[in-house]
């Protein structure tokens, strides 16, 4: 897999962090761009379930987000290659990421649908369906809860998922936790697809 550099992942990596950086700068681009179901709904502003994905809160948001989608998507893109070739398994990588992303909004939009105030950003759901992606693939090795406490991929998953879902009963926190949640379902789902069926 060594040979097959993981291209898609370094290019989702570099827009992401051109794009949030200008964000900083730019507060009119998240709000313009952002995950905004009320005008979603109102305006029909469907492309931010997918602009969404590329702003950020700040640098720690940022920074987080894109050694996680480092670590995980680098390794399932080169995976994707190794079993269907390079084009068609970056394709296939890059199609799925924003699958997820696209679909993981879906949830929050119907939640919040009439929530004048409510609005999120961040790439996390995606990343979150690529983890657990990297869960099938990998499911004894070793994930770091809280940076700290070794456990294995295949039960880090579950006690993401019931934190996600518990996370998400607070309104207040304008963390999408049900794009985490979601996401995360997706992935797996997609995950499953790719590695049993195709």
């Amino acid at each position: 897999m060594n040979s097959l550099p993981p291209l898609m992942t370094y290019g989702l990596i570099l827009s992401i962090l051109v794009i949030s950086s200008i964000g900083f700068s730019k507060s009119n681009i998240i709000q313009d761009y952002s995950h905004f179901p009320y005008l979603e709904k109102r305006y029909r502003q469907f492309y931010r379930w997918l602009s969404c994905g590329f702003l950020h809160a700040n640098w720690l948001h940022l920074g987080l987000n894109l050694f996680v989608l480092y670590q995980f998507g680098s390794t399932i893109e080169q995976v994707y290659k190794s079993q269907f070739g390079f084009y068609i398994g970056g394709f296939l990588f890059i199609t799925i990421y924003f699958i997820i992303l696209v679909a993981g909004c879906i949830p929050t939009y119907f939640h919040h649908l009439n929530n004048t105030r409510y609005s999120s950003i961040g790439a996390s759901g995606a990343i979150s369906g690529i983890l657990f992606i990297y869960v099938l693939y990998y499911p004894f090795q070793l994930l770091y809860l809280f940076g700290m406490v070794p456990i294995p991929a295949i039960l880090f998953a579950p006690l993401y998922l019931i934190y996600s879902w518990w996370a998400s009963k607070n309104p207040n926190d304008h963390i999408d936790h049900y794009a985490h949640f979601y996401g995360s379902i997706i992935g797996l789902f997609l995950g499953l697809l790719v590695k049993y069926i195709l």
